[in-house]
C-alpha cells in the first residue's frame, strides 16, 4: 500500500546554557539587536507617529439670514450701505440705503443638506448716480458631525470693483474652509462659535469693514469664497438698480483632523512591524546558524522520535 505524506511538524531541538554563559549573552545581544533598531528606523523615518490625518466630509451649511454690504459711489467720498444690523443702519443715517433682498438654499442631491446659495440684492439708485465698487460680508452656520461635532459662525467676503458704473456684478465660487489647526477627533468643538460681527455695538468702529475682516483672519479655521468667477456688468440704465447677485456652493471638504492615541497606536505598529519582520527574519537565520555550528557551548536536547506502528 502507498503512503502519502499528508501533514509535517519541524523537529525542536532546544540548546540550553547557563544564565552567565556566552550563549546567554549572545541571545540577549540578538533581541535587543532583532527589536530595538526597527523601532529607531521607524521612528527615524518620518513616519512612525501621524500627527495629523484627513477625511473628507460635506458640511452642513446653513445661511444665517445675515449680511452688510458697502457700496462706493463715482464721486469721491460718496458711498451707502446696509445691513441686517439695526446698530448698524442707525449709525448710517444718510447713507443708508435698503436694498430689495431675496435668498434661497437648495439641496440639489437630497440628501438633507445644502449644496448651494443663491442670493440676489437689488439697490435702488438716483439716475445720476453710479456704483463703482462694491464690499459684501454674508454670513453662515457651519457645521461637521462625521469626526468631532464642530460647529463655527463663518462667512465669505465679496469685493468687485470698476472704472466704470456698473449696472451690477455677478459671483460665484466655493465655500472653502481654511484650517491653519487641525480638529478635534471626538467630543464638541465651538472654539470658533462667536459671532463675526458685534451686532449689539453702538460704536461705527465695531462695523468696519477692515476691522472685521481682520479680525475674522486671525481665527485658526475660518471659510473664504474659493475657486470664484465673477463678471462686472457696465451700462445702468438710469431707472434701473444696482442688482449684485452671488451663488455659493457647498462642496465636499478635506478636513485636517488630530488623530486620537489608538489611531496612533494603530498607525506607529504598522510602521513598527513592518521593519521588524525583516530583522526577525535574518536573525533566525544568524541564530540557526550559530547553534548548529556550535560556536557556543551548549547542551543540545534532541527531540523524541515516536515510530507509529500499524501502517
Amino acid at each position: 500500500m502507498a503512503v502519502f505524506e499528508i501533514y509535517s511538524l519541524p523537529a525542536l531541538y532546544r540548546y540550553k546554557s547557563s544564565v552567565w554563559s556566552k550563549a546567554s549573552f549572545y541571545v540577549l545581544a540578538v533581541l535587543v539587536l532583532t527589536f530595538i533598531p526597527p523601532l529607531l528606523i521607524a521612528y527615524r523615518s518620518q513616519g512612525f507617529w501621524i500627527t495629523t490625518n484627513t477625511y473628507q466630509e460635506q458640511p452642513d451649511v446653513t445661511y444665517k439670514k445675515q449680511l452688510l454690504i458697502v457700496a462706493e459711489l463715482a464721486n469721491p467720498g460718496e458711498y451707502f450701505a446696509w445691513s441686517t444690523y439695526a446698530n448698524f443702519n442707525n449709525l448710517l443715517q444718510g447713507n443708508l440705503r435698503v436694498p430689495q433682498v431675496s435668498s434661497f438654499e437648495l439641496d440639489n442631491n437630497r440628501d438633507g443638506l445644502n449644496d448651494q446659495l443663491s442670493l440676489n440684492i437689488s439697490v435702488p439708485l438716483t439716475s445720476s448716480e453710479q456704483v463703482v465698487s462694491v464690499h459684501l460680508l454674508v454670513i453662515f452656520d457651519y457645521k461637521l458631525y462625521r469626526m468631532s461635532t464642530f460647529e463655527m459662525e463663518s462667512m465669505v467676503y465679496v469685493s468687485q470693483s470698476s472704472a466704470l458704473g456698473g449696472a451690477g456684478a455677478k459671483v460665484t465660487g466655493d465655500l472653502g474652509l481654511y484650517q491653519r489647526v487641525p480638529l478635534y477627533h471626538r467630543g464638541t468643538d465651538i472654539r470658533f462659535n462667536t459671532p463675526i460681527i458685534d451686532s449689539t455695538s453702538t460704536f461705527a468702529s465695531s462695523y468696519d469693514l477692515f476691522t472685521i475682516l481682520k479680525n475674522y483672519s486671525q481665527r485658526n479655521i475660518t471659510t473664504r469664497l474659493e475657486n470664484s468667477y465673477s463678471v462686472w456688468s457696465p451700462g445702468r440704465l438710469p431707472t434701473e438698480p444696482f442688482v449684485l447677485q452671488l451663488d455659493v456652493f457647498y462642496p465636499t471638504e478635506v478636513i485636517t483632523y488630530q488623530p486620537g492615541f489608538w489611531e496612533l497606536i494603530k498607525w506607529g505598529w504598522v510602521q513598527y512591524a513592518t521593519i521588524l519582520l525583516l530583522f526577525l527574519w535574518v536573525f533566525k537565520r544568524i541564530n540557526r546558524t550559530v547553534f548548529e555550528g556550535n560556536v557556543f557551548n551548549t547542551v543540545v536536547q534532541q527531540p523524541k522520535v515516536k515510530i507509529i506502528k500499524g501502517l
